[in-house]
């Protein structure tokens, strides 16, 4: 369990790690030096943030985005946003190294954020 990242909107660790996978909660576009402050404006900009928070919480376990294996990401605004989601999630990974990966659109996602992300990381054995 880490307690790195944002403060949490609903009772849940960032991480929790078992037998070598670590399983890291959605995170969501806040700002974890500033909690009450308004969300980034855009899709780039929240993603962004969100890849910088599920970073926070993988350096709290000792790992890093090279160790994610999967990701969940959801949008909500699906059809607006995707290519711009794309353009920004993509730049954190190396083109021959990106995670497996799940997209889907919502319809509504905690604190009004327009995505979320969750992974999959395994520590190296």
């Amino acid at each position: 369990m880490v307690s790195e990242g944002p403060r949490p909107v609903a009772p849940f660790s960032h991480a929790v790690e078992t037998d070598g996978w670590v399983i890291l909660t959605g995170q969501m576009p806040t700002d974890p030096a500033a909690p009450d402050a308004p969300l980034p404006e855009g899709i780039e900009a929240q993603t962004r943030r969100v890849m910088d928070n599920l970073s926070i919480v993988l350096g709290g376990v000792g790992l890093d985005l090279s160790h994610v294996v999967q990701c969940r990401c959801y949008l909500t605004a699906f059809d607006r946003d995707y290519a711009a989601f794309n353009n920004i999630y993509q730049s954190y990974f190396p083109e021959d190294r990106r995670p497996a990966r799940t997209t889907v659109g919502v319809t509504a996602l905690a604190v009004g954020a327009l995505v979320e992300i969750d992974c999959l990381a395994r520590r190296p054995s």
